[in-house]
């Protein structure tokens, strides 16, 4: 009887080098957000897994999503609507260094290649330990669309 081949789940050696085990779900998730063209959505995520025949189901997803975040593989902001997006993290690139645009017809999260301005000066006794600069607006493609609110 011919060996069983196993194949290497995606993104192994990234999942690995996190203390994660390389399962074929992170894997798959993993390659899924790293072809996302801009941060997808819980459900948008399932829906692309079933499409590529590789289905989740919900439990398994935010189980896998979360530890995916905890482990710095992968970033989660909520959109214009309350909406959780999820993006991959960029290996090595201080994620919280740049500048979010957010589209307020779309839901779609877009980073911005700008730093965010300086922390101002803080009253004694605070201490700053994160910042975020989120702009909200219509993106081009809402635009194009004739959506968008007036300004």
């Amino acid at each position: 009887m011919p060996a069983k081949s196993v194949s290497t789940p995606p993104f192994s050696a990234a999942l690995r080098a996190v203390g994660l085990k390389a399962t074929v779900a992170r894997g798959r998730v993993l390659e899924v957000l790293h072809a996302a063209l801009q941060p997808a959505s819980h459900g948008e995520i399932e829906a692309r897994l079933a499409a590529a025949a590789s289905p989740l189901d919900r439990v398994t997803l935010y189980r896998v999503l979360d530890s995916l975040v905890t482990a710095g593989l992968a970033l989660k902001a909520v959109d214009a609507r309350g909406v959780f997006r999820f993006s991959a993290a960029q290996t090595g690139v201080a994620h919280q260094r740049h500048a979010h645009f957010r589209c307020e017809d779309c839901g779609g999260v877009f980073c911005l290649d700008a730093p965010p301005p300086a922390a101002p000066s803080l009253p004694d006794g605070f201490r700053l330990h994160g910042a975020e600069l989120d702009l909200h607006g219509t993106c081009a493609r809402c635009g194009d669309a004739g959506g968008g609110h007036p300004a």
